[in-house]
């Protein structure tokens, strides 16, 4: 299987709902059409910023289908693996196989957090119950769980399905401690959105992306002019696209990213519970630095 989908920009979609609560799968349709239309290389399913652990098993596997389809002939899907327990994070591996995902995007387990020997051992167990090639999502930030690169190297010796990394720790440098340490053999792709000009400057390949969702023509665009070193290009849209990038690095950023699709036109902003939309205040000003940008937005050749 090619894995050259990995070395671009890839959405990690959100999950848009209808009034009565559902999935609504036209809009996810639409979603990842657009995405891939502007030159997204591969989609990412059923991470956090598509509220995975508010989601069913069979909502899940109804989702994943619908990305399959969409994306098809090419199918190249990434499915977000993310359980409370390490049997159902395996379960759900072995699900996004037989639905027809390319790769896995394997995730440390929700709500418990402790030391590098069992946080290994759940995602190893995941990698051994598959086949497919695996990314391992780093965010000590959000999941108080941090893979440093000499464990990364160890789980590298280990498992020849683990194919890249999905770096969030917000340190650039982990992408050079990497590559010294591993050379080529693992693809970095960047996760945190308005890191995404220093991370390729550091060796990224890849960006798993949010605001993606919103604005792909951008997005794609930024992220070639940065890997073909056109720096200058590439900080003029950047000080442009920051203050929105930026809405994908806080506590509510699925509440802000759906917000910025609702305002271009792309699906609406509910959210399932517990998150709420946001209101008052917050919303205003939320909308005010989403209604700049738009108003400033460029023009792309």
């Amino acid at each position: 299987m090619s894995l050259v989908f990995l070395d671009g920009v890839l959405p990690a979609i959100t999950t848009p709902f209808t009034a009565d609560d559902r999935i609504d799968h036209e809009a996810v349709d639409r979603q990842v059409r657009s995405c891939i239309e502007a030159g997204c290389t591969g989609i990412v399913a059923l991470g956090s910023l598509g509220e995975v652990a508010t989601l069913s098993a069979d909502e899940k596997r109804a989702l994943l289908r619908t990305v399959v389809r969409a994306t098809s002939p090419q199918r190249n899907v990434v499915a977000g693996i993310a359980a409370l327990a390490t049997a159902d994070a395996v379960a759900m591996a072995r699900m996004a196989a037989d639905e027809g995902a390319s790769a896995l995007m394997v995730l440390p387990p929700y709500v418990y957090s402790t030391d590098a020997r069992e946080m290994q051992a759940h995602v190893s167990a995941v990698m051994d119950a598959t086949p497919l090639p695996c990314i391992l999502y780093n965010n000590p930030i959000a999941y108080r769980t941090d893979f440093l690169p000499a464990q990364v190297a160890e789980l590298c010796a280990q498992h020849a399905n683990l194919v890249a990394i999905k770096e969030s720790s917000a340190d650039v440098r982990r992408l050079t401690a990497l590559r010294a340490l591993l050379g080529g053999r693992l693809r970095l792709l960047m996760g945190v959105d308005d890191l995404i000009v220093e991370g390729i400057g550091a060796g990224a390949t890849g960006w798993i992306a949010g605001l993606v969702d919103a604005l792909p023509q951008e997005s794609v665009r930024l992220f070639d002019l940065a890997r073909a070193g056109r720096w200058e290009e590439a900080r003029r849209l950047y000080e442009w696209f920051l203050p929105l990038l930026r809405l994908d690095t806080v506590p509510k950023f699925v509440q802000l990213i759906k917000l910025t699709q609702e305002m271009v036109g792309v699906c609406s902003a509910r959210v399932r519970a517990p998150r709420l939309q946001l209101q008052g205040e917050e919303l205003a000003q939320a909308q005010a630095v989403i209604r700049h940008a738009l108003a400033n937005r460029p023009t792309l050749d």
